[in-house]
């Protein structure tokens, strides 16, 4: 199966939690304060590369930016057009994007790079559709965060698909994710064209360690990793 297979089979599970602050804190504590920081001002069309039921989008639009979001899955899909009616989100695989060259001006994918099976297809066209000089801000499940969840006999520089189970209460939400070591990312953009601006690895708030003491253990090993790149308008 696919990841974006598996992503349609897990998309109810993924919009229960992901739209739970409680559930999916790690993100709305700290990865999208991260992200945030990392954007550009708004300007020109924005894309959201897997928005999913488009919580980054809605948080974008609330900014000012002009947000269209791509989606493999369906369900998902049709999720944030229920949040957002005016949101325009296609459902198109994201190694083929139905955009012309040049559309935008940003590209923004959170959490989703790790979830593709086609890492090197997806930013070509990523590429493709920013402007020369076009920015994206992306962030992924650190490497030495999904080193530990793939299993206890992956390598570092091995790539692995693996799925893991989280559970909270009677909540719980099957992950679909690839083990990549940071230089498949690195790599990949620089032979795109893309020239690497920041690489952030985020730690939690007083704020989110108050809330939720668990969060401690990313005190000591960073759970995820934000970069910001632009393409060189040579």
């Amino acid at each position: 199966m696919s990841l974006r297979s598996a992503w349609e089979d897990s998309a109810e599970q993924w919009i229960h939690w992901s739209r739970s602050e409680t559930l999916d804190h790690a993100f709305w504590m700290l990865n999208l304060p991260a992200m945030l920081e990392l954007l550009p001002e708004p300007s020109g069309k924005a894309l959201d590369l897997g928005c999913g039921e488009g919580r980054v989008s809605r948080e974008l639009k609330k900014l000012g930016y002009q947000v269209i979001g791509v989606e493999g899955s369906e369900t998902l899909a049709q999720a944030a057009r229920q949040a957002d009616p005016d949101f325009e989100v296609h459902v198109s695989d994201a190694g083929s994007l139905p955009f012309e060259d040049g559309t935008f001006d940003l590209a923004v994918a959170s959490l989703m790079l790790m979830n593709v099976d086609d890492l090197s297809g997806i930013l070509t066209e990523v590429a493709r559709v920013l402007t020369p000089g076009g920015v994206i801000v992306a962030s992924v499940l650190h490497p030495l965060n999904s080193l530990g969840d793939a299993g206890p006999n992956v390598g570092y520089f091995n790539e692995v698909r693996y799925s893991e189970m989280l559970q909270e209460g009677e909540a719980w939400l099957t992950l679909h994710e690839t083990h990549r070591p940071l230089s498949a990312y690195t790599e990949a953009l620089a032979e795109r064209g893309f020239v690497i601006e920041r690489l952030v690895e985020p730690r939690p708030t007083y704020e989110h360690l108050s809330a939720h003491p668990e969060a401690a253990r990313w005190l000591q090993r960073p759970a995820f990793l934000h970069f910001r790149a632009h393409r060189h308008a040579g």
